[in-house]
């Protein structure tokens, strides 16, 4: 059986939608459940979930990490042998080979520090990169690095080229993905040193590249992956993010404001805009993998429910069925060669 660890103290509503989304991962994945975190805490929580026998532990770790832990202070709980805070604990238990993988809703930094120092990086991969799925007009796209790495070189944004490759074919059932890189021009030659650096590194290596790529070729559907560094890609995730907010927020406020008529055609349109609603949710796709880490670890809002809590066990499922790390370690070392 398929063991995630679930990081209970990572959400802002800790422990409630990180525990509730769990048991009811495991009701529907039929995975294991490792709940890690303050037992004095979760217990309760998880008492009122009438979990029977369900397969779910708790791991008691009485310190957490949190957006105050910054600095050489984080780097230190980050790496520490004896660290007691739920993501230490967890990511042990996979470095320890006692679980598959590792969920969090916690801090995207201390959760990448944390990864970075006691799991490592995939033999030839410098840094790893977060990589959350877009939605776009033709299915989906893998967007790597949106965080972990404001600064990049062009050997990195290769790297994540390869990684977001193999991710996108073996759990999002991709064939021959399109790589893009997001610049402000499609022409070849636009974009600043880092682009115009790495676009030749992409073309040269093997993988299906299409090009440059600007926003609107990449929520076109026209690739399947898309890279470029933590900085811009953190700003393109969060504008997208608030984009579509506005945009459900306007309609309801049309709707409503519109008077009789308006209301009218808003309860015939209600399940259509649901559907889009849910297109553009976060919640559905739960997690982000921290790709290049020599384990798996998902990455997930800090605003998770426990809708977004479930749908990432299940994406950290999937992957470890499609054998993702095996998959990735392979494809670096041929890449180094």
């Amino acid at each position: 059986m398929i063991r995630i660890v679930v990081d209970a103290m990572g959400s802002d509503e800790y422990p409630v939608p990180d525990v509730v989304g769990a048991v009811a991962a495991a009701r529907e994945y039929g995975v294991e459940i490792i709940l890690v975190g303050d037992e004095a805490k979760i217990g309760p929580v998880l008492a009122a979930q009438n979990p029977g026998d369900l397969p779910i532990r708790i791991v008691h770790a009485p310190e957490m990490l949190t957006m105050e832990d910054k600095g050489m202070a984080l780097v230190l709980k980050a790496r520490r042998p004896n660290s007691q805070n739920s993501m230490a604990v967890g990511i042990d238990l996979v470095k320890n080979g006692e679980a598959d993988a590792f969920v969090t809703a916690g801090n995207t930094g201390a959760a990448s520090v944390t990864a970075y120092f006691r799991l490592g990086t995939i033999p030839g991969v410098d840094r790893p990169g977060l990589a959350p799925v877009f939605p776009t007009a033709t299915g989906t796209c893998v967007v790597l690095d949106v965080g972990a790495n404001p600064d990049c070189k062009p050997e990195n944004l290769l790297q994540f080229a390869i990684m977001g490759s193999i991710y996108a074919a073996k759990v999002r059932g991709v064939e021959s993905p399109k790589v893009g890189l997001l610049a402000n021009g499609e022409e070849a030659g636009k974009g600043n040193d880092l682009v115009k650096h790495t676009y030749p590194l992409l073309a040269g290596s093997g993988l299906d590249f299409y090009g440059n790529i600007e926003g609107k070729e990449l929520l076109g559907g026209k690739v399947d992956v898309a890279v470029t560094d933590g900085f811009t890609g953190n700003i393109l995730l969060k504008s997208s993010e608030a984009v579509a907010k506005l945009l459900m927020d306007k309609i309801k406020e049309a709707i409503l404001g519109g008077g009789l008529l308006a209301k009218l055609g808003g309860a015939l349109i209600k399940p259509s805009l649901k559907g889009i609603k849910k297109l553009m949710d976060p919640s559905e796709h739960g997690a982000a993998p921290l790709l290049g880490i020599n384990g798996l670890v998902f990455i997930g809002h800090g605003r998770s429910d426990a809708l977004a809590i479930k749908n990432a066990v299940r994406v950290a499922k999937n992957a470890v069925e499609a054998d993702v790390l095996a998959s990735i370690q392979s494809a670096i070392e041929k890449s180094l060669k």
